[in-house]
């Protein structure tokens, strides 16, 4: 079986750490490299956080340096919900896996090698701001012809959780969104339509633990660490946004959606960062940029988890 060769670039909070313990364990893709950006946490937490986790999910590929803050504006974070360590305050239990000096190389630079490298059938996965995308855009004006999609976790089709419009990853960098959603690339938007439908009940995470391995003892201790967040807004259980777009790149079958434009709003004071779809209007944009997913099969997104957790 011919692997699909995957960037990973994410900003390794809570949720990250668990898509790439999946990644890891997924025999159908390659990880070909990974880039960590600013985000939920600064770069100084999300490169160390994004190198240990790796290693611990058994990903040999070089971790990149990403952007230390968004194109334009200042960094926003996100430490109310993964802690100043970006891993809810257990990145000490794993702080014995060494942390490599960083390639020389940056992210978005490694981006567009890696698409050159595979002729085309390069994925990204994008689970943090779009920083590094929005610079490879910039940079490299080739780059829209070497990617065959680009799997995101940002943006909504209908609300925000950031603001009562905008999306976190999105709000943070939306000059950089906009030029990803302008590029070209093929996009597949798991917003959060879907990835609050996509959560981990106490039940579940105490079942991961359970397995009985130190990434699956790890990840479910970091996963407890933002659970009451959750809980005490009454939600069922914590949000695994950014496993959504790692899990569909293999099995969209259990995602549903359409096509859709989607335009980011970058100037308004109350709308920064929205993502604005005519996904459930009548009127529609003249284009439709995306793949929109709002729905999931949380019974096989968790029998899935399970599933390459205990590999």
């Amino acid at each position: 079986m011919e692997k699909i060769p995957v960037f990973f670039d994410c900003d390794t909070g809570t949720d990250d750490a668990a898509a790439i313990l999946i990644a890891g364990k997924m025999p159908e893709i390659e990880i070909v490299g990974l880039g960590a950006v600013a985000g939920n946490v600064g770069i100084e937490h999300t490169y160390p956080n994004t190198c240990r986790v790796a290693k611990l999910a058994g990903i040999d590929a070089p971790v990149y340096k990403g952007a230390e803050e968004p194109m334009f504006r200042p960094l926003v974070k996100a430490e109310y919900i993964h802690a100043n360590d970006g891993l809810g305050g257990k990145a000490d239990t794993i702080s014995d896996i060494p942390v490599p000096e960083p390639p020389k190389t940056r992210a978005w630079d490694a981006i567009y090698n890696e698409a050159v490298k595979h002729n085309g059938e390069l994925v990204v996965v994008a689970v943090g701001p779009m920083t590094d995308l929005g610079i490879a855009l910039a940079k490299y004006k080739e780059l829209p012809k070497l990617i065959k999609k680009v799997y995101i976790m940002g943006g909504s089709a209908s609300f925000g959780n950031i603001t009562p419009a905008a999306e976190f990853n999105i709000y943070v960098d939306p000059e950089a969104a906009k030029m990803l959603f302008e590029s070209g690339i093929p996009i597949y938007m798991c917003g959060l339509d879907v990835t609050e439908k996509a959560y981990l009940t106490p039940e579940e995470m105490d079942e991961i633990g359970n397995i009985g391995t130190r990434a699956t003892e790890f990840i479910a201790d970091v996963c407890r660490s933002s659970l009451e967040f959750y809980l005490t807004r009454g939600y069922k259980g914590k949000f695994m946004h950014d496993s959504c777009p790692m899990l569909a790149v293999v099995h969209p079958e259990i995602f549903s959606g359409k096509m859709a434009g989607i335009a980011v709003e970058t100037k308004g004071k109350i709308t920064l960062g929205r993502t604005v779809s005519d996904y459930y209007t009548d009127r529609k944009f003249d284009f439709e940029n995306a793949f929109v997913v709002t729905d999931v099969d949380r019974e096989k997104f968790v029998e899935l988890t399970l599933e390459y957790l205990k590999k």
